[in-house]
């Protein structure tokens, strides 16, 4: 016990989980597809007891069976590994009128509900998936129980309550996340729990825990559990809410492999949504070097907990054209892409429970719809063909003050392998000229190079020391420079 408190408190002070002699495990050149099962496909109607598809807050149908029966269609798309939301078994009961579909309500961390089948349902997903070559990462919830769940009755000592949230200075730890019962992770019977919640989940083949809400977890506990799956191998990507590059280099160094950098997602939904200047996503890449591991560093347009990306825009057309410039642009970023089931259609859907419609495949989508996916699919396919995009690291290239609010540069990869990357969030197709000195590019005249985007007409030119452009509206490109 004294070993495990000295542990924490290095962690806690600033120490890092990473600093043990295990290897770092790595997501670099991965592109994850994130779904919530109740709302991705139903497999088994057996297990729809309650499900109400007119209702928003209801469970929906959708299962493991479900999930293994579609991986043909996340492979098709290009990704490499699937994140799920919490399977395990939850509360019964509804609160606030709401089901616990989405999974964050848990009753009993080592069961799976029956409304997404069986652990044996889960093994066959698992095993299916790893057959494929995916990866699979479990949303793993360390914060809290459901509102109604026994446990809270049975083991009133496991919980924060108000006479801790008075006292404490620490708030977002020892108080409760919108009124869930708030586990005490210093407490040995919680954290042994905890712990052994990990290892159950690991010994069903999972190779990777994304985990929920960090920011309200015992930071001593953080760092035992996160040295452990290091110990074991897997991949751990955290959720720090609004969380900045600061934020994720901090916890990078604490022992976490990765965490989802929002202040870019919110830059990109920003400049390539809503108009608004590429200098600030320039800003937040510009801060990279905070980062001790920005190939690990989890990048999205939008998830389960936001607004969807193409909602920035009244119209849908223009939801879909900005989805498209999107979704190239994130396939160009060093890290880790992740995307939420029903982007790479340009799905719409405000907030929470709007941003989780039921998924829709092929049969139902409109021929805008499949055109989106087509760009999604093509942007994978480039990032995973090239060595410098989907590893490199990334050069921001200084570009003039005149264009910096429409014109991004940066190159991917190095001498021998390079790629150059130019977002325009200009609204007409334009020309440019920018002196190479301007930019710290050194290049030799050359032929035109064609962007790598199929159904992409953008093209680059070096002569006489300028790097010329020629870029559609709204849209980001890439160029293999050698």
């Amino acid at each position: 016990m004294r070993q495990t408190i000295l542990l924490g408190a290095l962690l806690g002070a600033g120490g890092a989980a990473a600093q043990n002699s295990a290897p770092l495990s790595s997501f670099e050149g991965q592109v994850i597809y994130q779904v919530m099962p109740d709302r991705f496909f139903d497999g088994n109607a057996a297990n729809n007891a309650g499900v109400n598809k007119t209702d928003l807050r209801a469970w929906h149908g959708g299962d493991l069976p479900g999930l293994t029966q579609k991986l043909p269609y996340i492979q098709k798309l290009g990704a490499t590994a699937v994140w799920m939301t919490p399977v395990y078994q939850q509360q019964a009961q509804n609160s606030f009128g709401t089901a616990a579909y989405h999974g964050y309500w848990p009753a009993d961390f080592r069961k799976v509900d029956p409304h997404f089948g069986t652990l044996a349902d889960f093994g066959t997903f698992v095993k299916a998936a790893q057959e494929a070559g995916m990866r699979v990462v479990l949303d793993q919830v360390i914060n809290h129980y459901g509102y109604l769940a026994p446990a809270v009755r049975e083991q009133p000592a496991w919980f924060n309550g108000k006479a801790e949230c008075d006292a404490a200075r620490d708030k977002d730890v020892d108080c409760a996340l919108a009124g869930l019962p708030d586990l005490k992770q210093g407490n040995l019977q919680v954290r042994e729990l905890l712990l052994g919640n990990a290892r159950f989940w690991r010994d069903q083949g999972v190779q990777a825990f994304r985990y929920d809400a960090i920011k309200h977890v015992d930071p001593m506990f953080l760092g035992d559990l996160l040295s452990t799956d290091r110990a074991e191998g897997i991949w751990t990507l955290g959720e720090w809410y609004d969380a900045d590059s600061g934020t994720v280099g901090e916890w990078q160094r604490r022992g976490f492999d990765s965490l989802f950098l929002f202040s870019l997602q919110a830059a990109m939904k920003g400049s390539i949504m809503a108009g608004q200047g590429l200098d600030r996503v320039a800003a937040v890449l510009s801060r990279q070097a905070e980062l001790p591991r920005p190939g690990e560093v989890a990048l999205f347009l939008d998830n389960h907990d936001v607004p969807r990306f193409a909602q920035g825009s009244l119209f849908e057309d223009v939801g879909q054209a900005r989805t498209k410039y999107g979704l190239r642009a994130l396939m160009t970023l060093r890290g880790v892409p992740v995307i939420w089931q029903g982007t790479e259609i340009a799905m719409r859907g405000g907030t929470d429970p709007d941003n989780r419609r039921d998924m829709r495949f092929e049969a139902q989508w409109t021929p805008q719809e499949k055109a989106v996916f087509d760009v999604a699919q093509n942007a994978i396919a480039v990032r995973k063909a090239s060595p410098a995009l989907s590893r490199g690291p990334l050069t921001l290239l200084k570009t003039p003050p005149s264009l910096d609010e429409r014109l991004l540069l940066f190159t991917r990869g190095e001498a021998g392998g390079r790629v150059l990357v130019a977002w325009h969030g200009g609204k007409e197709r334009r020309n440019y000229s920018v002196r190479l000195g301007s930019i710290g590019l050194g290049a030799g005249p050359g032929a035109v190079i064609s962007t790598l985007f199929a159904g992409q007409n953008a093209k680059i030119r070096v002569s006489n020391g300028f790097l010329h452009l020629s870029l559609p509206p709204e849209d980001a490109a890439a160029f293999k420079l050698d």
